[in-house]
Order: structure tokens, then sequence, then C-alpha cells
């Protein structure tokens, strides 16, 4: 959706565990390695045009520095903030629970 922002991920690609696809897909965006991913939630949203199911993960620990290895911007926010971002109406449950942190 132009105009919003995303949190870093993709789809899983057949064959792949979840967090096999995790590691490839946030290694290709940030460049980053990481370590002892954690289910943070999954969530499932009906567009318009488009029904999607999402598993949200915590990372902690990682080796690199995260850039927009595919061009795109990216930016920290904190958690507080999180509700003024222009974020996908997917991420409001996961913008809630994070906040409840």
């Amino acid at each position: 959706m132009q105009d919003h922002w995303e949190f870093p991920g993709g789809k899983v690609i057949t064959g792949e565990s979840a967090t096999a696809a995790l590691r490839r897909e946030l290694f290709e965006e940030l460049g980053i390695e990481i370590a002892a991913p954690r289910l943070f939630q999954r969530i499932e949203h009906d567009y318009a045009d488009l029904k999607v199911a999402i598993d949200f993960y915590r990372i902690d620990e990682w080796q690199g520095t995260p850039a927009g290895a595919e061009g795109q911007q990216i930016k920290w926010v904190g958690k507080n903030s999180l509700h003024r971002q222009n974020l996908l109406p997917a991420d409001a449950p996961v913008i809630e629970a994070l906040i409840q942190q």
C-alpha cells in the first residue's frame, strides 16, 4: 500500500519454514543476521482485495547494522510512537500489543 510504512518481512517460499523465511527476508531487506526469533503475534486481516495471515516475531539480537538493503527507507520508532506512524491497517493489533508491554 503506497505511502504506508511496513514492518520488515515477506512471503514464505514453498518448503521454507516461517523462521527460515524470516531470516532470509531480514538479511535481504536489512542486511542483518538474526538470533533467537520469538513469535510475538499471529494475525489475519481482510483488506478489500486480499486476505493476509502474518506472523510477527520479536528479534532482540542480530549481527550487522540494519540498512535499507533494497533501497528502501528505514527508521527506528519507539513503541509509544507507533500509533502516530502511517503503518498498514493489519499492523494495528501488533501496535497495541507492543504498547501494552
